[in-house]
């Protein structure tokens, strides 16, 4: 198992898929460059931009990271793309092709349901989602098994492509599309950050793949101090205020100098609360809405971690101390190095 905080040799290797087996079916060598971008965001979730020396067709070209370390050479797969649009230029000696790619999810982005097309209700939500994906997308599929069913019809919007279809309706679930880098479709839970396990920690000793450069970004702009909660009925009418007070918040009416109040006149309460009631409701709110996402970008040397993952991060000197994070998008140089730009997400409470 190659350690890839160590040493080692890498270059890159393509070759054509197979659509029918989705096994590698040659080798392409006249590949001169390539990037991979992730995006948790995007439709197909993956792109690749591939530049070649002559012409090639549409197909699938699968990406391979090289190894070799301590004399053992070990394949590594980056991503299978159906190439689209390429452009050319000539020089009087060489063509020169650019090509944009993307992942399978694609073929799904491609086509439409049927005008009314509908899935009645009690029917089971993932084995019709395996089923959709399997009609109309010939990469392999990995089927789910779940007893969630529809609570009612449902019916696709014009607008729908059978991506977005899909994507609404395994949501119902509580699932989203995943994808491997052999080009697999998967569906993975969609799960609270605190839930998931880190695959990885990046932190300061991490140096032999780990770039200086770091950047963290937040916005509490409009983060409110006060909330204020009405409830009325016929014959009774219900206050409750709560008010950030603490003089380590950020946000608080001490640190900012000013009150900012988010008020609530339609509680979502059964029936008529107590004050008791009103009050935890209030002070529930405004811990919510005193939650901050940050958003940290930081390059390193290749390691499998992927859009979707949760890493710790421990950079004492970015002042990031055992924080919990979700890569939301990678860019992949595939040259020596293989250097990975990457993005993820954290949230941090700024109020109790």
């Amino acid at each position: 198992m190659v350690d890839w905080t160590k040493s080692m040799e890498q270059t890159f290797e393509y070759y054509e898929v197979d659509p029918i087996s989705w096994k590698d079916k040659k080798r392409i060598d006249n590949v001169k460059s390539s990037s991979i971008n992730r995006d948790l965001t995007s439709d197909t979730l993956a792109s690749a931009s591939i530049d070649v020396v002559d012409l090639v067709g549409e197909c699938y070209i699968r990406i391979y990271l090289i190894t070799i370390q301590n004399g053992v050479k070990e394949k590594h797969p980056l991503g299978t793309f159906l190439v689209q649009t390429p452009s050319s230029s000539f020089d009087g000696k060489i063509r020169n092709v650019s090509m944009d790619a993307y992942s399978p999810l694609l073929e799904l982005k491609e086509n439409a349901p049927p005008l009314g097309y509908s899935l009645l209700k009690n029917e089971n939500i993932m084995e019709n989602a395996y089923r959709i994906i399997r009609d109309n997308c010939r990469c392999p599929i990995v089927k789910t098994t779940n007893e969630s069913t529809l609570t009612g019809n449902f019916i696709s919007n014009t607008s729908d492509k059978w991506i977005t279809f899909v994507k609404d309706l395994i949501a119902q679930a509580k699932y989203e599309l995943d994808l491997d880098e052999m080009g697999t479709i998967m569906f993975r839970p969609i799960q609270d950050l605190i839930s998931l396990q880190p695959r990885y920690t990046f932190d300061d000793g991490n140096s032999s793949i780990l770039y200086p450069d770091i950047s963290l970004k937040h916005d509490i702009y409009g983060i409110p101090n006060v909330v204020e909660v009405i409830c009325s009925s016929y014959s009774t009418v219900i206050f409750s205020k709560v008010e950030n007070n603490d003089p380590n918040s950020p946000t608080s009416i001490q640190s900012r100098g000013r009150r900012i109040i988010y008020r609530i006149s339609n509680p979502d309460l059964q029936g008529i609360p107590s004050q008791e009631q009103l009050d935890e409701y209030a002070e529930r709110i405004l811990k919510e809405l005193s939650s901050i996402e940050y958003t940290i970008t930081f390059s390193h040397g290749y390691y499998p971690v992927r859009i979707g993952d949760c890493i710790r991060l421990n950079y004492e000197r970015a002042g990031l101390i055992n924080v919990k994070a979700k890569i939301i998008s990678q860019s992949i140089s595939c040259k020596q190095g293989c250097k990975i730009n990457t993005t993820a997400v954290f949230t941090k409470n700024l109020w109790k």
